[in-house]
């Protein structure tokens, strides 16, 4: 993604976050117009709040931490199933 994409995505979420506090004062008809869940503009707006400009860029939706290949392994052969 360019930086060009990623500024005017970024733009995109401010406006949706201005436009629920300070136009209509309603999230949820925001987020029907905008096409997003409550719970993304929540998060979107919990972040701003923290970070800035830098909170409404793309994140990472990696989990923080997985299981190794042995733990599943584990898992599998505890289950009963196989």
């Amino acid at each position: 993604m360019t930086e060009r994409e990623l500024a005017r995505r970024v733009r995109h979420r401010l406006a949706a976050l201005r436009q629920a506090e300070e136009v209509s004062g309603n999230m949820a008809a925001t987020c029907r117009y905008y096409s997003i869940s409550r719970q993304c503009s929540y998060t979107r707006r919990r972040r701003y709040e923290a970070e800035g400009l830098d909170g409404l860029k793309n994140c990472s939706s990696a989990p923080l931490y997985a299981l190794s290949e042995t733990a599943v392994r584990m898992t599998v052969m505890t289950d009963g199933t196989t």
